[in-house]
């Protein structure tokens, strides 16, 4: 469907409960970065609201970015699509580059600009589903013909999934590539062909946690975190004891013990221990059911777009949001290995805050369009 006769489409009033979702997950964040960080930077920094004050000020950038996009065309964004993604390999191939990446715990995934930082990552994840979703929607595109199809897709998903692999980012990539995939099946993808990449892909996925030694032992103590307790099981073990004693309220907000230099990173990645331990099953049970309202109606504005690319774009939003969502709560439950991915909308993290809400203004945008 041409631009210009989809701005005739009459317009509907943005989906509310997308929005109720985003935003009251987006307070529950800006709360539990407090009360997940001010301990460990009163010790360090000397200043309690340090961690605070970073989200907050990402936030009133996120909120801008969803505001324009909730009113922006997403028609136009097809005018992008070749400028983010070469903006995003370059960003990508910058973290590499010495006084311009930045190395945090072994690993190059970050690009300082004066006191902030930011994951090119979250810039080519969105890029990337832009590109699918527009590619894929084109009416001369044969999508049963695996070469005249989703190749092209496939193609710079691979290089994507490289480039991240080698910061190295083994979550994101892999989050990124399900995301894609599930657009390549909603586009119409023959299910033997998704059959024949999956075969490759397990094993492959085997070598890659195999092929470095961190990995493996990650892989080995999911299996028993208590076989290594002070090493590879530690973050396993200290996100249960975090989960266990909150039982069905919590233990109160602000007096979870986890936190105080037990717990890594409570404040980003393992965030939703915190909540389990200062909130109890109440306060994880609201954040798991707002992520289902938000997939929820995600996928019904795809299902209710005006054409393909509005659906295939709303499809990758909100399955990129929700693939997110479900490996950080696994990892935090001991569910799957530990992998270094945030709690969207929830945990500490600039750009991918920023991005996500961007997104979320997208998929708003679309709704807008969605049939009665």
């Amino acid at each position: 469907m041409a631009v210009k006769g989809n701005r005739n489409l009459k317009k509907n009033e943005a989906d509310f409960i997308v929005l109720f979702a985003t935003m009251t997950l987006l307070a529950i964040g800006l709360v539990m970065v407090f009360s997940a960080s001010w301990y460990m930077v009163s010790s360090s920094r000397g200043d309690v609201y340090f961690h605070l004050r970073r989200q907050a000020f990402w936030a009133v950038l996120g909120l801008g970015g969803l505001i324009f996009f909730s009113n922006y065309s997403y028609w136009k964004l097809k005018r992008w699509i070749n400028l983010s993604l070469l903006l995003s390999v370059i960003l990508l191939l910058a973290v590499f580059i010495p006084g311009v990446g930045m190395e945090i715990y072994g690993a190059r995934r970050w690009i300082g600009v004066g006191g902030l930082t930011a994951q090119p990552s979250d810039l080519a994840k969105v890029s990337l589903i832009l590109f699918a979703a527009a590619y894929l929607s084109r009416k001369d595109i044969q999508i049963k013909d695996f070469f005249r199809g989703a190749f092209p897709v496939l193609a710079i998903t691979g290089l994507f999934f490289l480039l991240i692999l080698r910061q190295p980012d083994l979550g994101t990539a892999v989050a990124m590539a399900a995301a894609v995939m599930v657009v390549v099946f909603v586009a119409g993808m023959p299910l033997k062909q998704i059959a024949a990449i999956g075969a490759v892909a397990l094993p492959a996925g085997f070598y890659l946690m195999a092929s470095e030694p961190y990995r493996l032992r990650r892989l080995l103590s999911f299996r028993d975190p208590w076989a290594d307790p002070l090493d590879t099981g530690y973050q396993i073990i200290q996100s249960l004891y975090a989960l266990g004693p909150g039982g069905l309220f919590g233990v109160g907000l602000g007096h979870g013990r986890q936190k105080m230099f037990y717990l890594p990173e409570p404040h980003s990645d393992f965030i939703f221990a915190v909540i389990g331990e200062e909130l109890g099953f109440i306060g994880t049970a609201s954040v798991v059911i707002l992520f289902a309202l938000l997939l929820w109606r995600g996928f019904k504005i795809a299902l209710m777009a005006p054409d393909s690319f509005g659906s295939l774009l709303a499809t990758g939003i909100t399955a990129m949001i929700g693939i997110q969502a479900l490996m950080n709560i696994g990892v935090v439950t001991g569910s799957i290995p530990v992998t270094g991915i945030n709690l969207p909308l929830i945990s500490a993290g600039g750009s991918s805050l920023l991005f996500t809400m961007c997104s979320i203004g997208v998929l708003l945008n679309i709704s807008k369009y969605t049939k009665t």
